[in-house]
């Protein structure tokens, strides 16, 4: 058997580079200028008509896509759009109506449990209460904080995976987890800019800033943010004339 060469006492492991540090008040104002310009009045992709259509769709977004939510609800809130309707529809027929959403049958369970509760605690009506939402099956924080500010205009940055991407890579701040991130965020964030702020950050990380490759050159911040590894235009086609 061959001897091994023991590893050299001076080989050194790679170094990682430190990520920048978080903008400055100042490039944070104006990255929401930016966004404010470009889109005024963003809106979600989940279809609904009222908050409790909202916080149906919320719940049963979880590790799906809006396209795929909205093609199940167009059919389920066509029998059933409210409590009343939902709990008599029952478990079996709504999870019949949304089976092509991930973890159907759980969130099925959850809709029908979330609105006999409306129905016995509420009259059917879901409160602008952030502990009771938090209190409903199915429903987390980042829900809970969907609808607070798409039903009832409450300043609050719902925190999905897209905004706590962009959090980290712009950065705008950099924290554990996504309560962190939320509670610096909206502390961070002028107020001005609250009531779009997480639409806005969703749907740069949804079409732009995606996680696998940004698509840094149609960026309309990306002189302002501070990522180090931002792509670069495409390469004209071979053969393409010269301007």
């Amino acid at each position: 058997m061959p001897d091994r060469k023991p590893p050299s006492r001076t080989a050194r492991a790679p170094t990682r580079r430190r990520p920048p540090k978080p903008v400055d008040a100042g490039t944070l104002r104006r990255i929401f200028e930016r966004f404010r310009e470009a889109e005024p009045e963003p809106q979600g992709e989940l279809e609904h008509v009222d908050p409790y259509t909202l916080l149906v769709a919320v719940v049963l977004s979880a590790q799906a896509t809006d396209r795929s939510v909205n093609i199940a609800t167009a059919k389920l809130y066509g029998v059933a759009s409210d409590p009343a309707a939902m709990v008599a529809l029952g478990e079996e027929a709504v999870a019949e109506y949304i089976r092509t959403i991930g973890l159907y049958r759980i969130k099925a369970k959850n809709v029908v449990a979330l609105s006999r509760r409306l129905l016995d605690e509420h009259g059917g009506v879901v409160p602008p209460s952030r502990a009771y939402l938090e209190s409903l099956p199915g429903v987390g924080g980042k829900t809970a904080s969907v609808v607070l500010n798409m039903a009832f205009g409450e300043p609050t940055i719902a925190v999905d995976t897209h905004v706590f991407r962009l959090s980290h890579r712009i950065p705008l701040l950099i924290a554990p987890t996504p309560d962190a991130v939320q509670r610096g965020l909206e502390e961070r964030i002028p107020r001005e800019f609250l009531p779009h702020a997480h639409h806005w950050l969703i749907l740069h990380g949804r079409y732009v800033c995606k996680a696998r490759r940004p698509d840094c050159p149609r960026c309309l911040i990306a002189d302002l943010c501070r990522y180090p590894d931002k792509t670069l235009p495409a390469p004209p086609a071979d053969g393409a004339a010269a301007a």
